[in-house]
């Protein structure tokens, strides 16, 4: 058995707009530190929280009010993620958004930047474009810009954004999470079969990760 057989693939099922992937993502970084078992591949999956909102967006505050019915309620919840956030080294700055958007532009990038082999890094790009400096991710300059800053070409990423390609790729993928009866995220699948969802502690991840690599052992010795 060699080191790519045994491998833990983790699937991480995320929305670019979602605070809570924002610090899935850094727990899950804390959990690979510590790991010293079998080598870990991370894919990042499509999951739209708002699949029917308008290609351009909409106004941050009009957004807010249909979603929790008024500022106060939207900033109770903001309250608890930011803590969260805090904790794991994000700052966010929710007062910095001014459009929420529709995500699938970006998703499409990332199914982009996993044929170049810089999906991880494209991932954090867009959390902290929307996140901290409050970018409007669902503009097609704006990915651009963030594509190069990963290590892509620009130009090509318009091109790309412009055109069709890896649109049925990336429907497909996020279709493939609703079958799994996936409604929230960030959700981590472990070589397909276990799952974890929510932005669980780095303690618990890594027991999914010990979990997983056994079975994967066992499976591994009974073939």
């Amino acid at each position: 058995m060699n080191s790519q057989d045994a491998a833990l693939q983790i699937d991480v099922c995320s929305d670019v707009i979602c605070p809570w992937c924002y610090v899935g993502k850094r727990r899950l970084e804390r959990a690979l530190k510590t790991w010293d078992g079998v080598p870990v591949t991370i894919r990042w999956r499509p999951f739209q929280l708002n699949p029917t909102m308008p290609r351009n967006g909409m106004d941050r505050r009009q957004y807010l009010d249909a979603k929790f019915g008024s500022p106060a309620a939207a900033q109770a919840i903001y309250d608890h993620v930011s803590a969260a956030g805090t904790e794991e080294g994000i700052q966010f700055a929710f007062e910095r958004i001014a459009r929420t958007p529709n995500t699938f532009a970006a998703h499409r990038l990332i199914w982009l930047a996993g044929h170049h082999g810089k999906q991880d890094e494209m991932v954090e790009i867009l959390f902290r474009r929307y996140f901290v400096e409050g970018g409007d991710i669902g503009n097609i300059e704006t990915l651009s810009l963030a594509a190069a800053q990963a290590g892509l070409d620009q130009a090509a990423t318009e091109t790309f954004l412009t055109g069709d390609e890896g649109v049925g790729e990336v429907k497909a993928e996020e279709a493939a999470g609703h079958r799994l009866g996936i409604r929230s995220v960030p959700y981590f699948v472990f070589n397909g079969v276990n799952a974890l969802s929510g932005a669980q502690p780095s303690e618990q991840l890594l027991a999914a990760f010990r979990q997983s690599a056994v079975e994967l052992s066992v499976g591994k010795a009974g073939v």
